[in-house]
């Protein structure tokens, strides 16, 4: 491809989800066969990107008969002052867009993975902070490709009612005070649309 970036083709109506990073590609590619929800995740639509990089993708999705789930860690915005203006004006462009609804977490998606364990919405500075939290519940938890690969995990964190109880958790806590996440949301979407 000459080193030139992939255009997004090919699109079918449906729901697509876009996220930051592997640990969300893996998530959802996971819970999509485990729970058989009708969504699109492909690798192009993750990776380690900017929000300059995700504005991009839901520009050329939206062009389209398409719904688009954004997930990210809010974490970004707390340390990077450039990347909170350009996530508060691509929020501000999208704010009236049924199409699109963006999910973040504070400070990460390992913070929606603890509400799977326990209800607490007690303030992490950091991702590592809740990783480590996370992993008195997931003691093996890494976010790296040899452990995310693994469907066990998620399946896991869907085991014994505990996605259930992560939605009914995250929807208690508000974005003000403490840790949060807004991914009850596009679950409600897709158990929905299942």
């Amino acid at each position: 491809m000459n080193g030139r970036k992939q255009k997004i083709r090919d699109t079918k109506s449906g729901i697509y989800i876009v996220g930051e990073g592997i640990t969300e590609q893996y998530y959802f590619s996971h819970i999509k066969k485990l729970v058989g929800f009708h969504c699109t995740i492909k690798p192009r639509f993750f990776g380690n990107t900017s929000i300059a990089e995700m504005r991009k993708k839901i520009e050329e999705l939206l062009s389209g008969d398409i719904f688009v789930i954004c997930v990210f860690d809010a974490d970004v915005t707390v340390y990077n002052e450039s990347e909170r203006k350009k996530l508060e004006q691509l929020q501000n462009k999208y704010r009236k867009n049924k199409n699109l609804l963006f999910c973040s977490s504070l400070p990460s998606i390992e913070y929606w993975f603890l509400l799977h364990h326990e209800h607490t919405n007690r303030y992490f500075k950091d991702a590592k902070s809740a990783e480590t939290a996370l992993k008195r519940y997931v003691n093996d938890y890494e976010k790296t490709m040899r452990f995310l690969e693994k469907e066990k995990w998620v399946k896991d964190l869907c085991s014994e009612n505990k996605l259930e109880a992560a939605i009914e958790r995250a929807k208690h806590f508000d974005p003000e005070y403490g840790s949060y996440t807004n991914l009850y949301e596009a679950f409600e979407i897709l158990l929905k649309d299942g």
